[in-house]
Order: C-alpha cells, then structure tokens, then sequence
C-alpha cells in the first residue's frame, strides 16, 4: 500500500508530526513500512505563468514563450506540445541545477535566446504525470508566481511504502490508513461527507431502474452524473504516477484516485450501454452468471461485481451521461468463489478479495464531489441501492480479561478511545464490561483475543511495562508436554538411525493427492486463498512430501537418501492428526573400501530393521495400501502390540521412475499409537537360553499369521519367542512348502534339559497338528 504524506493529511490532520515519527508509529502499531522516498525539489525551480506563446522563427517544434516568474517576466523556448497561454507550469530558471544534473544557463537556441526550462515532472525527480510539462491547477493548493517548488506541500512530500497483511484489507486506502492513526494519535478523521441538494435536480429514477435476483451478500449504490468538460487535476495525476497505476479515460482516472483515497470499490458505466434501442430508461439487471458470481447485465454481461468490468460498458466519451457504481461484497464469498471456479480478474479484484470499505455512500460523495469540482458536469438527484440486512458482530469483554491477556493495567478510557477510533462501536454494559460492535470492514475480528489485540498494537508494545517470570511449584508436566517429549525421543531415534529429517508445509497440491489415490479435504473446507497453485489443499498424507525431497536430493547426486518426518496432517473433515513417515531410497550406505565401491541396495527386510531400530519390535501383517504409491507386492501392515499402527512398502517402481529415485521404501505410522512411556525393569532369567528348529510343511496358500495365532494360542511353557527363518518349495513338495520356524526357549527355574525342550516341541506340533493339519517335513 502507497500512501503519501501530503495525501494522509487530507484524512487526518499530521500537523507537528514529522515523517519519521509517523513511520515509527507505522511500525508500532502493525503497519510495516517498507520503504520511504522524499521528494526533494531543487532551488531556484519556482511557479511560473505563461503569457505569450509563439512558434519559433527557424523551428516547427518549438515555441518561444513569455513566462512570468513574479519578479520578472522571462523569454524562454519550449519544445513540449502541450505549453499554451495561460498556464501555470514549474519554471527552472538561471542557476538552478536539476536533479539528472544539469545547470540551467542563458542559451540561444536556433537563434532565438532562452532563460530557463519549463519543466516536466520527470524533469524536476517526481514520477511522470503526462507527455509534455506540467500542466498546473488549483488542486495543489495556494501559490504565487516567483514561489519557490520546494515551498509547497505536494511538490516536498513523503511516500511511504506500507506492508500489509493479507487480513487487513481495511488498510488499502488513505483513509483505512489514516483510520489506524487516528487511533495512534487520538486525532479524528478529517469528514468528507457533503450534503445532497437534490430538490432541483432530476431524479435518477427517471432515467434508471435496478432489478435483481435474490442475492443475500452483495451491496450496490448508483449514482448518476451528466458528464461535461472533466478536467482531471494535477493532483490526481501526480498521485495515480506516484502509486504506479494510470487509466486512459479520464473519468476513469477519477474511478481509480476516489477508491484509492476511500477504500469504496468504484466504477464508471456507459449510460448507453443499458439502454434498449431508441429509449433513454437504462435497466441494470443484478444476476448470477454461469459459474455463479454476481454480475451486472444488460443486453449482455456488463460486469462481474468486484471482479471485472468489461470492455464494452466502460465510458469511452467525455460527455453524456454516466452512471457511477460503489459495491461490496464479502471478502470470504468471492475468495471461495474464486478458488472453486477461477476467472479472469482485474485491477480491483485484489482489494475486493481483501476487503473493501463497505461505507459506499462516503466513496460516491467523494468521488462526486471531485467530479463537481473539475468539470462542469449536473448530478442526478437521490440514488438507487441494494444492500444486505447485515448487522455488527458482537464481541464482550471484561477489563479484567484484557488485563490478563496483555498482562498489565489498561486504562478503561484508552480503551474505549482506541475502539472508537478504529471504528468500533462500544458500550459498557458494566462498569468493568464492554459490548464491542465490530464494523464490517473488519472482517479479521472474531473473538476476544483479535480485540486485545488490536488494543496492544495501539498501546505499543514498548509501552507495556516488563515484569520478571513468576515460578511456582505447580506441576507444569501435561500432556503437551509429554507429547512434545514423545516427538523430540522419536526423531532423535531416528536421526541417530542415520535418518534426516525433512520438513514441509502443511498444504501439498490437491492433483498430485488425488492422482495417487489418496483422500482430499472436501469441497466446502477447502483453503479460500491458497499460497500458490502448488499448495492448494492441506495434506493428507506425508509421503508426497519426502517423494518431492527424496527427488531433489537424486538430481542433487546423492546415491542413499534417508529421510524422516513428524508432523500433522488432516483428513476430508479438517480434522488434524499426527504421522511419522520415513523413506529409504537406494543404497545402503555409502561407497567404500568395505564394499569394493559398490554396497547393496536397500530392500525389504533391511529397511523394516531399521524401522524396528527407531520404533521398537513389530510385526507385519499381508496388507493392501489403499493408495497407488505402494508397490502391490512388498507392502505389509505394521503391528504393535496387536495394534495397527500404519504401513510399510516398496514404492512402485514406475513412481520411482517419476521422482527419478533408486529402488525406495517408506512406511507412514500414527504417532499417537506409537509406544511411549515409563521404561520398567523386568525380571530376566540367570539361567541359559535354548534354541530349537522346526520345519513345518504346510500349503503354499496358508498365511503364517494363522500358524503364529495356533502357537500363541497354545500357552507353551518355557517359550519366550519364536520367529521364522527359512523358507523352502520343490516341484516334490507340490502345493505344499516348508517352512523353518526358530523357538526360543527359558525357564526363570533352571536350565531345561532335554525333555523340557522335547515336551514343548511336541505340545507345539500337536496344537499345529490339531488346528492346521499341518506337522513337520
């Protein structure tokens, strides 16, 4: 946001208030100022009036003019088109150097001599305003020929160049900022409002009619002027050039300046237009178009509100009559309209989306006014309106509560001053308890908290006294606490495991999501405004991520990538969870003398090790991703405790290919079902540990979930663990195969003998016997 000083103080008086004061003040209360550009117009650059005007004898494009300068009348040659009789323009005269340099001296040119230059705006170090000099009029204030440039406000001004965030759409006007510092410094804002005097003008309901569709959130308010001899001043000029915006139309131009200044969106339309053939009753036709946004038809589509006006209802003539718009309509609708069904936008789309000011009645004064006061143009009386039953929102606060919050003791005055300056309503329905209306163009306000701090940023932060941290014996160790613990104990696990963690924003791209089958935010809770393209949806998932870091770490030349993240991510309702995913890509570990250059390259087994390395002892079971990330053999389901806990899988070799990856695995697991608490020390046995091999021939098709179930189920003595360890088929063995499983065996009592071992061994056949029909090879 462009503002500058001079332009500020047509909106609140700044008077004793230096320009660094008031980008300090900028700073404390929210505004960041980026940056500051000071004009400063040389000396001996002073006010000048031509009052003769003459081609010159010896060249077509030049004119010899009589300028007086106050305290002399001086000759001097011009080559600027547009130099006439009668104008006011900036005259640099003998001795004054220009800010490109050059030193003003008596010339002749083709014969003819010159004392000084009438200058351009560009000339003298301010943006340029128009082809050819400046063309001065009233609207720079009082001056008097022979006055030095330098002397007048506009021409020695400040632009300051203000950082907004996206929530305070209420600040991209003069008067939004000036409304913060008419709460900085207690000063009011300066009313623009004039009064109607429509008893002798026609009315505007005899030349316009205004009907609509149902639509509960747009506002709209015409007005009509007849459009005769617009002169656009060159204070409107300067400051278009000054915030790097122009128009071509000058009624346009005046559009532009009347929104920049009030914060009201404002259009001009061609009277025309509207009209049917032969007729002068122009009909606005309010209506939803084909994709849903309200716009303004005729014949056809004139405009969509506060997104676009089309080309062929803009005003194109400089006289006639022209019908003048101010809308608004909520920023959170056409955001959410935008995002679900994007179109072409223009220039005022970015304040519409941000919030405009929806006080259209101070815009249309200030835009007519200024119409009134350069051309010689009639209003139509009255106005014709559409506007929303919309009421303030109703925020109540304690001074206590605010007290607490900020942590200090707040004037119960300053307050209420702070709140009626930013435009809130308030009241005291006690004497320690406000009721706060919140205006509409602060739609970022909700709760008690945004009210707080909107005090705070008044206040100064600065200016709230310190006070030292008070410990007390409260017990302070709660669950977030040891959920914070719970994450740092994980990712240190990992890291030590060799992993890197990677970390990502909480959005990825909705396309990518559904290409691989994964779930998606719905519709309706979609972001309004996303960072980029790229990062439209919140996530779902965490694999995406590492693919996209595993991927930039290949083209990096890293031949093993490992990489792990923890973080929060949501599903179709927006409701938040925490995941753990890790990724192991190619080989695995680096090149080296042990390995004759050429180590092994990650596979199953060796990555759920390493997993088992960071999150303890699991177990597998056969399981089918719900995603097409997953290659369709080499997936599993990762248990704890009987608990399913997430995946692990091999990613499909075409995907690999895609992301240009070596052979990679990765798993996702709910980090709330991980296990974490209190480590208790058990009773181990003093006594030696035995082992014992079965090998067990079964059908190829059984699962070794079911033969784990039987032995679990038996309740065998002396049996601490078991695992299998080898897995053997023939064309001998047919449908059937043989599979070795190793038992461990122990007793807390003694060492087992033999028949300890062989009675186990045999309660464990006859229980596989039983159940499976299965026994050994």
């Amino acid at each position: 946001m462009i503002v500058t000083r001079s332009w500020l103080n047509e909106w609140i008086d700044l008077d004793g208030i230096s320009t660094d004061d008031l980008a300090k003040t900028f700073n404390s209360i929210g505004l960041e100022v980026d940056s500051i550009k000071s004009y400063d117009i040389p000396k001996k650059i002073i006010f000048g009036k031509v009052l003769e005007c003459e081609k010159h004898p010896d060249a077509d494009k030049l004119n010899v003019c009589k300028v007086d300068i106050g305290t002399s009348i001086r000759q001097i040659v011009c080559g600027a088109s547009n130099v006439r009789v009668g104008l006011d323009v900036v005259v640099a005269t003998i001795g004054a150097v220009m800010p490109s340099g050059l030193v003003i001296k008596p010339v002749k040119l083709r014969g003819v001599e010159s004392e000084g230059m009438i200058c351009s705006a560009k000339e003298i170090g301010l943006e340029d305003t128009q082809d050819g000099i400046m063309e001065l009029d009233s609207s720079i204030g009082a001056f008097t020929l022979g006055q030095e440039v330098s002397e007048n406000s506009i021409f020695s001004d400040d632009l300051i160049e203000i950082e907004l965030t996206a929530n305070r759409g209420d600040c991209l006007s003069i008067r939004g900022v000036a409304r913060d510092l008419s709460a900085a410094y207690d000063r009011p804002l300066i009313d623009k409002s004039i009064e109607d005097n429509d008893d002798k003008r026609v009315g505007i309901g005899r030349i316009l009619t205004l009907s609509h569709e149902p639509n509960p959130y747009v506002n709209l308010r015409y007005k009509a002027v007849d459009l005769k001899d617009l002169n656009l001043p060159f204070i409107v000029k300067l400051r278009l050039a000054q915030i790097e915006d122009k128009r071509e139309a000058d009624i346009e131009s005046i559009m532009l300046y009347a929104t920049h200044s009030s914060g009201v969106i404002l259009r001009a339309y061609n009277y025309g237009f509207f009209c049917e053939e032969n007729k002068t009753l122009a009909k606005i036709h309010l209506a939803s178009d084909d994709n849903g946004y309200a716009s303004i038809m005729a014949k056809e589509k004139a405009s969509t509100i506060g997104i676009i006006q089309e080309d062929v209802s803009k005003v194109t003539y400089n006289e006639g009559t022209v019908l003048i718009e101010a809308s608004y309509i909520p920023p959170d609708i056409i955001s959410k309209q935008m995002q679900e069904k994007k179109i072409t936008s223009g220039p005022m789309y970015y304040r519409t989306s941000r919030g405009s000011e929806p006080e259209l009645n101070q815009g249309l004064d200030f835009c007519l006014n200024m119409i009134d006061l350069n051309s010689s143009s009639s209003l139509f009386g009255g106005s014709i309106e559409l506007g929303d039953d919309y009421e303030d929102s109703v925020i109540s606060i304690s001074k206590k509560e605010i007290d607490e919050i900020v942590g200090a003791d707040i004037d119960k005055v300053k307050i209420t001053k702070i709140l009626k300056n930013l435009g809130f309503g308030t009241t005291k329905s006690s004497s320690d308890n406000f009721v706060i209306s919140v205006p509409r163009f602060r739609h970022d306000i909700s709760n008690k908290q945004d009210i707080v701090e909107e005090i705070v940023r008044l206040v100064g932060i600065d200016n709230i006294e310190s006070k030292a941290f008070t410990f007390t014996e409260d017990n302070r160790l709660e669950d977030d606490y040891f959920s914070y613990k719970k994450k740092q104990t994980y990712r240190h696990k990992a890291a030590y495991s060799g992993f890197f963690e990677s970390v990502h924003f909480a959005f990825d791209e909705k396309k990518v999501l559904k290409e691989y089958g994964f779930e998606t935010i719905d519709e309706e809770l979609e972001l309004l405004n996303p960072i980029v393209n790229t990062l439209d949806t919140l996530r779902t998932t965490l694999l995406t991520g590492l693919l996209k870091a595993a991927s930039n770490n290949s083209k990096n030349g890293y031949s093993s990538i490992k990489l792990f993240e923890v973080g929060s991510l949501f599903n179709s309702k927006r409701e938040e969870s925490v995941k753990m995913a890790m990724l192991f890509s190619g080989d695995r570990e680096s090149q080296s003398l042990s390995n004759a250059g050429k180590p092994q390259k990650v596979d199953f087994s060796f990555f759920a090790q390493k997993l088992s390395d960071i999150i303890g002892d699991f177990e597998l079971r056969e399981f089918e991703t719900s995603h097409s990330l997953s290659h369709i053999y080499q997936c599993g389901e990762v248990i704890i405790d009987g608990q399913s806990v997430g995946e692990i899988f091999r990613v499909h070799p075409s995907v690999e290919d895609s992301y240009d990856l070596d052979v990679t695995y990765m798993c996702e697991l709910d980090f709330e079902k991980l296990p974490y608490g209190l480590k208790t020390a058990k009773k181990s046995s003093k006594y030696q540990v035995s082992f014992k091999d079965l090998s067990l021939i079964m059908p190829k098709d059984m699962s070794y979930e079911k033969v784990k179930t039987t032995i679990n189920s038996a309740d065998i003595n002396n049996l601490v663990r078991f695992y299998p360890v080898d897995k053997y088929s023939d064309e001998a063995l047919g449908e059937n195969m043989s599979l070795s499983i190793r038992f461990v065996l122990q007793s807390d009592e003694k060492t087992l003998e033999e028949e300890d071992i062989t009675s186990s061994m045999d309660s464990i056949l006859a229980s596989l016997k039983d159940e499976l029909g299965i026994g050994l090879r």
